[in-house]
């Protein structure tokens, strides 16, 4: 009882109160050019393959690395490094999603394009901002938890914007519905004004130059070529089952026959306690396994999570199956994204913490937004049964690397050489 107790009070801090809302800001942008768009431009009678198209305007997720040093080297006038930026980009989401209130897919499918874009771009900025601070924020201890709270906080967010959204569309027009999305955005303001400010890093980048080049020769120093190179290949594959899932299940729900508010209401019942369960769940077996063995028992998991949807392919119209399906997807991928964002804060050095988790979680992007753009495409050259068999053994490849990537007793890590100074080291 005593060690259930002091894992528990790790979670009851200001600290994790912000990250909990900084995920909720963090997550609340990401689903809306997907889920909430393709649901809008389906309603509209937009074409199945200009709709699986519609994962390109989620680039910007792919490609922050580019722009991340910005974020390391520069410290707006208020706020601090981390905060600062926060703020910045919260302020630019609100002003961007209210503009959805103005778009016409059926009318001008560019034009909402445009504006999926600068959504994606702004969204992308901030969770390099958030991404950054909760890894200099969190203790090494705290990783676990602040993950799983962190964690909890965006797929709440997800279901806000996948349950409370479509409930919504099904008596407001979409719209609307996305201008109150945009008043849900000041959540993250006000936990940008009071979330702890982290130690400051006495040595982070001094030029620009600085925060472009070294956090690249930081990474692949501490890793080596080979290994490094690996890792990204694995983090590029490890959730790809799950993005072919999610790229296109809110359109194939709809298609075969449940309505909008019927999607809404069961993502945001259980759906959503099988989200908090499965993420405090997996912060706690995190907390007590460590992270490799995590990533092996929530990747094989999330894989097998898909098998609802093909069971839901086949059967049709079913309620009891949609609702064991959305919850065995919802509890696995909370499982699964506490061990994932928890490995990917492991690898970063807290002096370029947002450029190297940026340029980590843009790999992760690659699979999401570029694998899965012609998802649409092959579900309808497939149909929706062998499309979501393909979306299971699209996880297999990313699972293999794991023996080599983490594997299941990993070795002591080598004691630093004394007298090398890590600077000599990067200087490239």
């Amino acid at each position: 009882m005593k060690s259930v107790s002091s894992f528990l009070k790790v979670f009851q801090s200001r600290k994790m109160a912000a990250l909990l809302l900084l995920g909720f800001s963090s997550g609340l942008p990401f689903l809306l050019p997907r889920s909430n768009l393709q649901a809008w431009m389906t309603v509209e009678k937009v074409n199945l393959g200009a709709i699986g198209l519609f994962a390109l305007v989620n680039l910007p997720y792919s490609l922050k690395f580019l722009w991340s040093p910005i974020l390391d080297r520069y410290i707006p006038p208020f706020l601090g490094r981390r905060r600062g930026w926060l703020l910045i980009t919260q302020v630019a989401l609100i002003l961007a999603i209210a503009a959805l209130y103005f778009q016409k897919p059926g009318q001008a499918l560019q034009l909402l394009a445009i504006n999926a874009v600068l959504i994606a771009f702004f969204g992308a900025t901030q969770d390099i901002a958030a991404d950054a601070y909760r890894t200099d924020v969190l203790e090494k201890l705290e990783m676990g938890a602040g993950a799983a709270v962190f964690v909890l906080g965006y797929r709440l967010a997800l279901l806000a914007t996948g349950s409370i959204a479509f409930i919504l569309a099904d008596s407001i027009p979409w719209p609307s519905v996305f201008l109150f999305m945009s008043l849900l955005m000041l959540i993250g303001v006000i936990a940008s004004f009071f979330a702890p400010e982290p130690p400051e890093d006495e040595n982070r980048p001094e030029t620009l130059r600085e925060a472009v080049v070294l956090p690249f020769g930081d990474y692949f120093y501490r890793h080596g070529l080979l290994l490094g190179l690996v890792i990204l290949l694995f983090i590029i594959l490890y959730s790809l089952g799950d993005a072919f899932l999610s790229s296109l299940s809110t359109p194939f729900l709809i298609k075969i026959g449940f309505a909008q508010k019927e999607i809404g209401a069961i993502r945001g019942g259980m759906g959503l306690i099988a989200t908090i369960v499965g993420t405090l769940t997996g912060g706690a077996i995190l907390s007590k396994i460590g992270i490799n063995r995590s990533l092996w028992i929530f990747g094989f998991l999330q894989a097998l999570s898909n098998i609802g949807y093909f069971a839901l392919a086949q059967a049709g119209k079913n309620y009891p199956l949609l609702v064991l399906s959305i919850n065995v997807e919802n509890f696995c991928g909370g499982l699964a994204a506490a061990g994932f964002v928890a490995f990917l804060m492991s690898l970063c050095n807290q002096r370029f913490s947002a450029t190297q988790y940026a340029l980590l979680t843009s790999f992760m992007a690659v699979s999401r937004d570029l694998l899965v753009a012609p998802s649409g495409f092959l579900a309808v050259r497939t149909g929706w049964p062998v499309f979501f068999l393909i979306s299971i053994f699209a996880a297999i490849p990313g699972l293999l690397l794991l023996p080599i990537v983490a594997p299941w007793n990993p070795r002591p890590q080598p004691m630093p050489r004394p007298g090398l100074d890590e600077s000599e080291n990067l200087d490239l």
